[in-house]
């Protein structure tokens, strides 16, 4: 289907655009931390976060209170796994892994990239 109806539209559009300032609060509220992917478990609740996003902005079943309490759930989590993190070491280690160095040097450190899955290429790319 290419064209559903101008009310459709429309609330997307007011939908999507107070969905989006809610979220910009939200994010400006609870820290860098949230969206800055610095491990696995930030990356998982960026996605979330993305696809809690987009479900506001395209499906009219979920109305826009409903989504922004998704928004800020998702928000409320990580904050709270964020201060365990920072307070017990342990449950740190647990959601965190360690960096690995991969190159020294200038050379490749092959036992760590293959332990890591790591190619050549993608150390390259990130550089």
């Amino acid at each position: 289907m290419l064209f559903d109806t101008w009310e459709s539209i429309g609330r997307m559009v007011l939908t999507g655009s107070a969905a989006y300032i809610f979220a910009i609060l939200m994010l400006r509220f609870s820290g860098s931390r949230t969206l800055s992917k610095i491990n696995a478990f930030d990356f998982v609740l960026t996605i979330a976060f993305g696809s809690t996003l987009s479900t506001i902005l395209i499906d009219r079943n979920v109305p826009l209170v409903t989504g922004v309490c998704a928004l800020a759930l998702l928000v409320s989590l990580q904050y709270v796994i964020a201060s365990l993190a920072i307070r017990s070491d342990r449950f740190s280690r647990l959601i965190t892994s360690k960096p690995v160095l991969l190159t020294w040097a200038g050379q490749t450190l092959n036992p760590a990239t293959r332990r890591e899955r790591v190619t050549n290429e993608d150390i390259l790319a990130a550089l």
